[in-house]
Parts: structure tokens; C-alpha cells; sequence
């Protein structure tokens, strides 16, 4: 029952991660202030047609570190304990974008709108390259060293503890850790261009977007593919069932998709949305290419994440001593308590009708300079 509890709640946490990545068009939308929004007020249009989605990427984020500390709570302390300047710049720059889409619009506010736009803009460029870049730990691991039974050390009750000063920032320096963030990147702003063309009523921006998605749409998709070289050809950790001994496996993560099977049908069907969604938005008006990417973002992702942990998969490795890596057997939380989160989650998919409800509400006529002009419409 427990490895069941264990499997099915990796399920969840990577489908949260797949979600976020998806919802950070509102990310990639903010990184085109200063592209294809180039006046006030297609900045005020673009910034008003993203507004009623943000909320839904912070949640997001928080759910799935809710999620993570529940679920797998070792990790949780490892890596958001541990590597916690990363997590860190990333909680700071979603924090700064909350407070720009609070403010930027206010009369007299302290800063400028100008201010509040650059905001915005980092937490799209910066904001989505180090979440891609804390998710590409889950394959390259951490500096980080774990005893359980430091849990006993009254005096030091800590299990686990990095052995480097920089706590994360030196993730950013491994190239498959930035490529994945840069590909994050380009798949929020590919996203981003979408949804301008999908749900903005100004034909001359909705062109500029077009263009653009000439550019990005391509780099995204030649982005994808170079990182799907770079993890099939890496080494990954399995773990031995019998004795929980971690050894390298050259091109793991690979073997693991082709083994199992469906995350591979999940990786291929992934991608084949991806390019009819960024070809219908090219060569026709494109009116489906958002859902398209992005259910096919979603499924790329999520089998990504999949194969990340199962199949006997260290998900959190040692830099410092192979053995003492993450697996979902020796960081989850007891089966008890998985049991008890995993009644809890047969509400989700209320939850999820309550959000496409929601969003089909918010989204049912494009948004023009008129809607923001009316006397009684809010107006970030």
C-alpha cells in the first residue's frame, strides 16, 4: 500500500509542476512589456488581459510546495531548507510581481509605473528561468549530505544540510539546470504569444505577436528537443529494490521512459500539441493554438517529472555520497499520513471544474482598450 501511496502522490506533485509551468504564460506575457508592448496603453492592455490569471500561478506554486512538504517532506527540507537562496530569489520575485499588479495602477503610487512594469518584466525573464532551474535538480541533484538519525540530536535535530555556501546558486551554474530553465523560459513566453492572440482585441499587437511567435515558437521547440538530448544521454541513479543500494545508470532516464511506456506516449503526444498548436498560430488565425500548446506542455512536462522518480529513480541525488540521495522509499511522509492526503485529493477534480468554470467566466469576449476604460471595470 505504501509504495502505491508513494507512486501516486510523485503523480500528483509532478502533474502541480506541469500545471505551474503551463500557467507562466502569465510570466511570459509579462516578459513582452518591453517587445511587442511598446505604449502605455498596450502595456495597460496587455497587463489587464494577464491580470486575471496571476493569482493562478501563485497558487499554484504554493500548492505544489504544500504538496512537496506533505508528500515528501525530506525533500522539502533538503532542497527548500537547504538550497534556500534559490527558493529564496524565486519567492522574491513573485512577491514583487504581486505587489506590481497591486500597485502599477494606483494613482500616486511611490515608485512609478515604470517600476512596477520592470517588476513584472523580471519575474517574467528571471522568475521562470530559476523555477526552471530548481526543477532541473531534480535530475542533476544537490551538494547535500543526510542522517536521520540527527532527528535524536536534541541539540541539532537536523537531518540534513548543505555543505557549500551558496545554498542553491550553484544550480544555476550546471549547463543542464540552465537549459531547462531557458527552455522554461521560452515555453512561458511561446505560451505568453499565444495568449495575447487568443484573448487581445487590437489587431496591430495581435500581429507583433504573430511575428514574434516566428522567433520564440521555434527556439522553444529547438530548445525542447536539445534538452531532450541532454537527459536521455545522461547518467541517472536507480535504486535496487531489495536493498535500497543507488548506483549510476548511463542514459536512466531514457531507459526509464521506453520501459515504462506511457510516459513515453505522454512525451510524444506532448509535443505533437506543441507543434500543431504553434503551426495553427503561424500559418492560420490560431484561435485553439493556447489550449493546444498547452495541453501539450502539460503532458511533455508531466511525463518528464514522471520519469524523474519512477522506476526505481533516485529523484535528489548526492553530489557528495551517491547513497545518501533522495528516493520516493526514504523521503515520503508515513503511509498514514499519505493515505489520509490521498482521501483529500478526490476533491481536486472539483476543484478543477471550479477553476475552468472561473476561468471560462473571466475569458468569454477578448479584452479591448474599451473594456479597461469603462467607469466600473477594475484596472491594474
Amino acid at each position: 500500500m505504501l509504495y502505491f501511496l508513494q507512486h501516486y502522490w510523485w503523480l500528483l506533485v509532478s502533474l502541480l509542476g506541469a500545471i505551474l509551468v503551463f500557467l507562466m504564460f502569465v510570466q511570459g506575457g509579462q516578459s513582452l512589456l518591453f517587445g511587442i508592448a511598446k505604449n502605455n496603453d498596450e502595456k495597460t492592455l496587455l497587463i489587464n488581459a494577464l491580470g486575471h490569471k496571476w493569482e493562478l500561478t501563485f497558487t499554484t506554486l504554493v500548492t505544489f510546495g504544500g504538496a512537496i512538504f506533505a508528500s515528501f517532506p525530506l525533500y522539502y527540507s533538503t532542497s527548500f531548507g537547504g538550497a534556500y537562496w534559490l527558493w529564496m530569489a524565486i519567492l522574491f520575485l513573485f512577491v514583487i510581481q504581486a505587489v506590481s499588479f497591486e500597485y502599477r495602477g494606483k494613482a500616486g503610487n511611490l515608485l512609478g509605473a515604470k517600476s512596477y512594469e520592470t517588476f513584472l518584466f523580471l519575474n517574467g525573464l528571471l522568475g521562470t528561468i530559476l523555477i526552471g532551474v530548481a526543477v532541473g535538480t531534480f535530475f542533476t541533484g544537490g551538494s547535500f549530505v543526510m542522517n536521520k538519525m540527527s532527528i535524536t540530536n536534541i541539540a541539532n535535530p537536523v537531518i540534513s544540510h548543505w555543505t557549500n555556501g551558496w545554498h542553491g546558486l550553484d544550480a544555476i551554474a550546471v549547463p543542464f539546470n540552465l537549459l531547462m530553465g531557458i527552455v522554461v523560459y521560452l515555453a512561458a513566453r511561446t505560451l505568453g504569444l499565444l495568449y495575447v492572440i487568443k484573448q487581445i482585441d487590437l489587431d496591430y499587437l495581435v500581429k507583433k505577436a504573430k511575428v514574434q511567435i516566428k522567433v520564440t515558437g521555434v527556439a522553444f521547440v529547438l530548445g525542447f528537443v536539445a534538452l531532450l538530448a541532454a537527459l536521455f544521454t545522461m547518467t541517472g541513479y536507480s535504486v535496487s529494490p531489495e536493498n535500497g543500494l543507488i548506483s549510476p545508470v548511463r542514459y536512466k532516464y531514457f531507459f526509464n521512459m521506453v520501459e515504462l511506456i506511457w510516459p513515453a506516449i505522454m512525451l510524444v503526444t506532448g509535443v505533437v500539441l506543441v507543434l500543431a498548436g504553434i503551426g495553427t498560430a503561424l500559418f492560420f488565425k490560431g484561435k485553439n493554438s493556447f489550449f493546444l500548446t498547452g495541453g501539450g506542455v502539460v503532458l511533455a512536462v508531466w511525463s518528464i517529472l514522471i520519469c524523474a522518480a519512477f522506476n526505481n529513480t533516485a529523484f535528489f541525488v548526492s553530489n557528495i555520497d551517491i547513497q545518501q540521495s533522495l528516493t520516493l522509499y526514504n523521503s515520503s511522509s508515513s503511509e498514514f499520513t499519505l493515505k489520509v492526503m490521498a482521501y483529500a485529493s478526490l476533491f481536486i477534480p472539483f476543484v478543477l471544474g471550479y477553476v475552468i468554470f472561473v476561468w471560462r467566466s473571466l475569458t468569454k469576449t477578448k479584452m479591448s482598450n474599451e473594456d479597461i476604460s469603462l467607469p466600473d471595470s477594475h484596472k491594474y
